[in-house]
């Protein structure tokens, strides 16, 4: 007889990759409408009512900001029916508001699960992040070393010249020296204006984005989300959190974590096996967008099992 309170992540799969595809669904209608608020709405509410059907005890570990917040899948709230295993979620019903908004390539809706237990509960602040592919020496490149010196270890064991080097780095003010090192040793840089969950992942396969190295300052909660991903899709990252006031120190404080100062490896984040699902709402270099017909909408959504290393694009089509 099987045990309801076991975590089966093959059973649990198909139902998570239901609610990243509703979630991404219920933002289709407002991609390009300028209204990045809605759009994360749509998605918020959707992936909720999702989650409440599924046989767990769910509690949200990495969400959309503390209780206090957000209306709907904070921190810390119960999802699922109650009945079956304990689970950590980590989620961004929509990651890339803007992109949405804009209609800019690259917006996904991103969720992961994992036994209870399993995700570090990462407070609402910034993390400093740097990730690389899988294939690599453990350890090769780290958060204690200058930028310059992680392109050039890389490199090396690559076996190739810095300049063929191509790291993806948050187009933001914070990093204009950072980008500077990067460039002085003759790499490429690939800028994003959002969505870093999916410039990490694309570290995972370079060999089709063309990414090589993930660097620079983000929120906390995506990178764990990121952490999970590379959890199944192989690679390395480190994650460091950032603080700006005392504040912040007390939510990571409130969250569990003593030491402020830990750099975080990936199987620190995502502590046991996790299933992973994001589903492409608009277009990008990992998945399709959502497509429209008449009378039919169709999305691409990714689903992985970091147990098996199973990885599976699905296709679903649905009228409206």
């Amino acid at each position: 007889m099987t045990d309801t309170n076991e975590f089966h992540d093959r059973m649990l799969s198909l139902g998570l990759a239901r609610v990243a595809e509703q979630a991404a669904l219920a933002s289709a209608s407002l991609i390009g409408r300028g209204d990045e608020k809605a759009a994360d709405q749509a998605a918020v509410n959707a992936m909720r009512e999702q989650l409440n059907l599924l046989d767990i005890a769910g509690v949200v570990v990495i969400g959309e900001g503390e209780r206090d917040e957000a209306p709907m899948l904070y921190i810390g709230e119960e999802v699922g029916t109650g009945n079956g295993p304990g689970v950590d979620i980590a989620l961004d019903p929509l990651e890339g508001t803007t992109l949405t908004a804009k209609d800019m390539p690259n917006a996904l809706t991103v969720i992961a699960m994992g036994p209870r237990g399993s995700m570090l509960h990462a407070p609402d602040v910034y993390m400093d992040k740097l990730a690389i592919g899988p294939g690599y020496s453990e350890g090769l490149v780290s958060l204690d070393m200058p930028p310059a010196t992680r392109v050039s270890a890389l490199a090396s064991e690559k076996g190739c010249s810095p300049s063929d080097i191509t790291v993806c780095i948050l187009e933001r003010p914070r990093h204009e020296e950072m980008i500077a090192e990067v460039r002085s040793t003759g790499a490429s840089i690939r800028l994003i204006t959002d969505g870093d969950v999916a410039g990490v992942m694309h570290c995972a396969e370079s060999h089709k984005t063309g990414i090589d190295m993930y660097m620079g300052q983000g929120g906390a909660p995506e990178g764990v989300l990121a952490a999970a991903a590379l959890k199944c899709m192989g690679g390395q990252i480190q994650g460091r959190l950032l603080f700006r006031n005392d504040d912040e120190k007390a939510r990571a404080t409130k969250a569990g974590i003593t030491d402020l100062d830990k750099i975080y490896t990936r199987d620190e984040m995502a502590q046991q096996d996790v299933i992973f699902a994001a589903t492409g709402v608009t277009g990008g270099t990992l998945l399709a967008g959502i497509k429209r017909e008449p009378g039919w909408l169709t999305t691409q959504t990714l689903l992985m099992r970091s147990k098996t290393g199973s990885v599976r694009r699905m296709e679903y089509r649905t009228p409206v």
